[in-house]
């Protein structure tokens, strides 16, 4: 179900998803301040590509006091807005039984795009 559900994701609009986060990663990359933040978006992209059969997972330091502060400020750059979006689309393939599985990963993708330092893809 995972590759299927993977062709069909990247055929309707995860390769969309795919590059917008990858040219935003490289982006936030030119500086030093925004290598961090950069490097989560680019993983973000990942999972984007191909969200059926990956997790996300926590990692043994995501309570830890830079996580946390980088997550509080990565929440007002952007992940807000990132998250709303996702949860915007969940919302629309939801409402038919086909798309719930779709739905399914855009919630997947709007958690770690809220808070993605602390979390890893496994």
């Amino acid at each position: 179900m995972s590759i299927i559900g993977n062709i069909i994701w990247i055929v309707f609009g995860g390769i969309l998803i795919f590059f917008q986060y990858l040219i935003a990663g490289l982006v936030m990359c030119f500086t030093i301040i925004g290598i961090p933040f950069g490097i989560k978006i680019m993983q973000l992209s990942i999972l984007g590509l191909a969200p059926f059969g990956q997790r996300v997972q926590y990692n043994d330091n995501a309570g830890g006091c830079l996580s946390t502060l980088l997550n509080v400020i990565w929440i007002f750059i952007g992940g807000i807005w990132i998250a709303l979006t996702h949860l915007l689309f969940a919302l629309l393939f939801a409402i038919t039984i086909i798309g719930i599985p779709f739905a399914a990963q855009h919630v997947k993708l709007a958690g770690f795009a809220l808070t993605p330092f602390g979390k890893s893809i496994g």
